[in-house]
């Protein structure tokens, strides 16, 4: 009988131990609850022209496209964007790559480019170099796109308890995610994040860092002291991965 009850517990314990390895996101908030006052103008305006100085910011137009697939091309980008179409991700641009097939039927879309400033210069000689954003020119087959609406997000700021979430639907938009995990023991945990791509972390409320699929780490410290015995919360912003529904906790870092 005491046997039994051992087996039973260790059986019990691995399921439990098992369950909390995997965090599944069921719940979405949109962004837009985030959304800070827009800037309407003709031209683009950089993230510097903006008045922001880190973090986030929403470029968007309304496109016309005559063909199946058309070159867009960003003159200045920095540091990272990612590029929807009504809401379908086209590809990520980056300084170095500035150039990617936007693909649709043709006729009239909403283009959405959210550009995310990594950091900035502080010394060096490109440090009188140092505008974040898009700026210039943004070119759809040759033809400049005119009329931006431009608005700044704020992510790592916001009050995350205050976010309202919802049931994950199938869109693919960038927005914050929502999961929980139950620990039976409090110790530093690594957050695996592969499979994601370029995005923010909270665990109960509290911020613990970024991630960026091009990182060689694949996963992201969570210190004890910011994990509870029992069920925890955590909150992911993701940037352009949006199908991805599950990560998994680990004891030790995760690369490449």
């Amino acid at each position: 009988m005491m046997l039994g009850k051992i087996a039973l517990g260790v059986t019990m314990l691995a399921s439990q131990t098992l369950w909390a390895q995997e965090i599944v996101f069921n719940q979405k908030a949109s962004l837009e609850q985030v959304y800070k006052k827009a800037v309407e103008a003709d031209g683009l305006l950089s993230m510097n022209d903006l008045n922001v100085e880190f973090g986030y910011v929403l470029y968007q137009s309304e496109i016309v496209t005559q063909s199946e697939s058309e070159e867009l091309e960003l003159e200045n980008v920095r540091d990272y964007a990612a590029v929807y179409v009504d809401g379908k991700l086209q590809g990520r641009m980056t300084d170095n790559n500035k150039k990617i097939a936007i693909k649709t039927n043709p006729g009239k879309y909403l283009l959405q480019i959210y550009v995310e400033n990594i950091g900035r210069i502080t010394y060096g000689p490109e440090i009188t170099d140092n505008s974040k954003g898009l700026f210039g020119e943004v070119t759809l087959d040759g033809n400049e796109i005119e009329n931006w609406k431009m608005v700044p997000l704020n992510i790592r700021k916001y009050p995350i308890n205050e976010l309202v979430f919802e049931d994950r639907s199938e869109a693919e938009t960038p927005g914050f995610y929502k999961g929980t995990f139950e620990l039976g023991t409090v110790k530093n945990n690594y957050l695996d994040i592969s499979g994601w791509g370029m995005g923010e972390v909270w665990i109960n409320g509290k911020y613990v860092g970024s991630y960026w699929e091009e990182e060689k780490q694949r996963s992201i410290l969570i210190p004890s002291e910011y994990l509870v015995q029992g069920e925890s919360e955590i909150v992911i912003f993701e940037l352009k991965n949006n199908q991805q529904k599950t990560m998994k906790l680990s004891q030790t870092p995760v690369f490449k």
